[in-house]
């Protein structure tokens, strides 16, 4: 039973029998499940580095309790309040973007960071949740009064950011962003051949990324012809699966994290596949679909445009993110260097992604006639 009574008309108690708990239970689940597999991943990767031993999960335990934190007070938000947040961040993130193509340290060919004293900030992590409430008011606002350019103003953002991410360069946070808008368009009723049309030229873009971008040449070559280039941590990672079976070695007992230079980033989904099993992934395969279909089944009653078309965003790139990754663990697409939510090492990922979710379950509420508070 409940300690907070549904006649409970404090800040608290409003939120907690208008917000999506089954949502907020599910993200709760994949964040423990994070903080446990970050402590099974990390400590052989730090020593390797010369680092003390438990240095990636002091850090990632830090980002996931601010990200608890982060979820927790965004959930809060009225939708006026989630577009103002957005727009904030979404401007904040894009001047940092700028200032980082001109002051960011190069790591592995790529300009993506800012150094805050011993952390290291990712702006363009930021950039995606600001953009897609932003994109989705846009839209909105033109529906509603068809003189306000809204679609050209979505889309003239949506290019300024390609461009940036594309000078730093981040192909893979472009495809996310790119999801992100072409769905909202569909969705805002765009009709289907424009819509075809934005996907071909999806597919044009994809074609000169290839040839534009040498590391998205080595990656797709790699993944096309595995004994012709260095595909060492996707083949160790499905060595891990296969001794991992349906039950897992056990904990502790993984080898896959003693290689693999991303067991902790990219590549833990591989660790908990050898050391937990096929059971823990499938888990994990549910948490993120229930959250993405939880969400989806509870805006459809909304009536608010802005609300349908700001979560659709949030959700497809939590969705995104989410795929990009386990398919690059299975071999099922090259590497992209996409975190998995809530579970991968990253600072800023997470923290972006708690700004995101928060804001679903914002403006995931329950309202009066279910229609979001303007």
């Amino acid at each position: 039973m409940s300690a907070i009574a549904r006649t409970d008309t404090s800040l608290v108690g409003r939120w907690w029998w208008t917000v999506d708990r089954w949502t907020l239970a599910a993200l709760g689940a994949i964040v423990a499940i994070g903080a446990v597999l970050t402590l099974a991943a990390s400590p052989p990767v730090a020593e390797r580095l010369g680092l003390d031993t438990f240095h990636f999960a002091k850090r990632q335990f830090l980002f996931l309790g601010l990200a608890a934190a982060i979820i927790f007070s965004m959930s809060f938000l009225s939708p006026r309040g989630v577009r103002r947040t957005a727009l904030g961040c979404l401007a904040a993130a894009m001047a940092l973007m700028v200032l980082t193509l001109f002051t960011g340290p190069e790591i592995k060919g790529a300009t993506r960071w800012l150094l805050v004293g011993p952390y290291s900030l990712q702006p363009s992590e930021f950039v995606k949740p600001g953009f897609a409430v932003v994109a989705a008011w846009m839209f909105a606002e033109q529906r509603l009064d068809g003189r306000f350019p809204g679609y050209g103003i979505a889309t003239g953002l949506f290019l300024a950011i390609a461009a940036l991410l594309l000078m730093q360069p981040d192909v893979g946070m472009t495809m996310v962003v790119a999801a992100v808008w072409g769905v909202q368009l569909f969705v805002v009723g765009l009709p289907l051949v424009l819509v075809a049309g934005i996907g071909f030229g999806f597919l044009i873009a994809s074609v000169g990324a290839y040839f534009a971008f040498g590391h998205v040449q080595a990656r797709v070559d790699r993944f096309f012809d595995p004994a012709g280039g260095e595909s060492y941590q996707v083949s160790r990672a499905l060595e891990a699966f296969y001794n991992g079976g349906w039950a897992g070695r056990g904990p502790g007992e993984g080898r896959v994290k003693e290689v693999l230079p991303d067991a902790h980033a990219d590549f833990i989904l591989a660790v908990a596949g050898e050391e937990f099993g096929l059971v823990l992934c499938l888990i994990l395969v549910a948490l993120f679909a229930f959250v993405v279909l939880r969400g989806f089944s509870r805006v459809l009653k909304s009536g608010d445009l802005f609300v349908l078309l700001a979560v659709t965003g949030l959700l497809v790139q939590f969705a995104v993110q989410a795929i990009i990754n386990m398919a690059s663990n299975i071999n099922l697409m090259p590497p992209k260097g996409m975190t998995l939510p809530f579970v991968s090492y990253g600072g800023s990922s997470t923290l972006a992604l708690a700004v995101g979710m928060g804001m679903v379950l914002a403006l995931t509420r329950e309202r009066p006639g279910g229609r979001g508070l303007r």
